[in-house]
């Protein structure tokens, strides 16, 4: 290489290394106009310097919902009784009949109808239409107060205010020395609304006070545990269920006993699948859950949730569980949607067993302990 080459060459490097470096200065000018990037927050993100385990992001005011304050027992069926005697009431129809006068052979027949079509059973139709025919011959029909006051004295004794209607749940001390919750198992066919009740009735039970744990032992439908649970926690309810569907659920029912003792609660609810009565497998079972919740603390009420609408079918599905369970007291669910309430004063009658709860809508709190005397007025008013 001569001297010409030699001096060419290293013109070229030194302009190379002077357009280096000025691109190097330009970068570094327009970085330093930038803003600095801001460190990020998170552990872990790529570019951020490495940080210990403990590095707590930063917190948020985090807002506790408020629990709900259910509406007290008290109240609860004046409020009902109106839309009960929007129903279409069987109290109505017959008086309008018995108010016409003198009363022909078709007359009665019809009040007969009437009373059979509301679901009140031959035995107790039987039983009205008798004394409504020996009254009718010495009272004036053509008075509607009188008229009034002698179906509603008739229907109050078939509905029978007599019976114990209260829902057992006093204190009780087991054979350790501990006082034990009062357990309420809650049973019936697919579709009357039980886990729903379920629900309710625990609304009910804090209005007055108590505390409350709920087992759901429906492990067949993980959607009946999310609904459960949801219910207990609009009122600061604890739920007990199971980790798997499918799981046993006799053992999620004495899981629930057994977390009611440890936290003193006064009330164990516990819900159970829906299941047909001619089931004889799934009627077994239920007798497996009321037997092995009895290991936690005695059984003190088994409530049998029916569907008013289903009228005299009903009450097959009544004496199943009756047999099965020992049912000590009915739950009627959409009374307020049927002109059958007559079947309070039928399934009472088969079973011998009362009506401790109507269900009236489809609102948290319209559930409400049974009034005799004031559901007959609400039929007749």
């Amino acid at each position: 290489m001569d001297t010409y080459q030699i001096i060419i060459v290293a013109v070229f490097v030194l302009l190379v290394v002077v357009a280096a470096f000025f691109a190097v200065r330009v970068r570094g000018t327009r970085n330093a106009q930038l803003p600095p990037e801001e460190a990020s927050p998170y552990p872990g993100d790529l570019g951020a310097e490495s940080t210990t385990a403990t590095l707590e992001l930063p917190r948020e005011e985090v807002e506790v919902p408020t629990l709900e304050r259910p509406e007290a027992p008290a109240t609860r069926w004046r409020r009902l009784r109106a839309r009960l005697a929007r129903s279409g009431a069987i109290g109505n129809a017959i008086l309008a009949v018995l108010s016409r006068g003198r009363l022909t052979e078709s007359d009665w027949e019809e009040i007969e109808e009437t009373l059979l079509l509301a679901d009140v059973g031959m035995g107790p139709t039987t039983e009205l239409m008798d004394t409504l025919r020996r009254e009718a011959r010495v009272l004036d029909t053509s008075d509607p107060a009188a008229v009034r006051e002698v179906l509603r004295r008739e229907l109050v004794a078939l509905v029978d205010p007599a019976m114990d209607r209260t829902l057992n749940v006093g204190p009780v001390v087991g054979d350790d020395g501990r006082p034990h919750p009062a357990t309420i198992l809650v049973v019936g066919v697919n579709g009357t609304g039980k886990t729903t009740t379920v629900g309710k009735l625990a609304r009910v039970l804090v209005a007055e006070g108590l505390s409350v744990v709920l087992g759901a032992a429906d492990t067949f439908r993980a959607a009946a545990a999310d609904q459960l649970s949801t219910w207990g926690a609009r009122v600061g309810v604890d739920v007990v269920r199971a980790d798997r569907e499918g799981a046993d659920p006799a053992s999620v029912a004495f899981d629930a006993i057994r977390v009611g003792r440890e936290r003193g609660a006064d009330v164990v609810l516990v819900d159970t699948a829906g299941r047909l009565q001619n089931k004889a497998d799934l009627m077994d079972e239920l007798g497996k859950i009321k037997r092995v919740m009895g290991r936690g603390a005695p059984v003190r009420e088994v409530l049998l949730v029916l569907d008013a609408t289903t009228g005299q079918n009903g009450l097959r599905q009544a004496q199943v569980f009756s047999e099965v369970v020992d049912v000590t007291g009915i739950v009627l669910t959409k009374l307020d949607g049927t002109a059958k309430g007559g079947i309070v004063i039928a399934v009472q009658r088969e079973l011998g067993v009362p009506v401790k709860f109507v269900g009236l809508g489809e609102g948290p709190d319209d559930l409400a302990p049974f009034d005799a005397e004031g559901f007959v007025d609400a039929l007749l008013s």
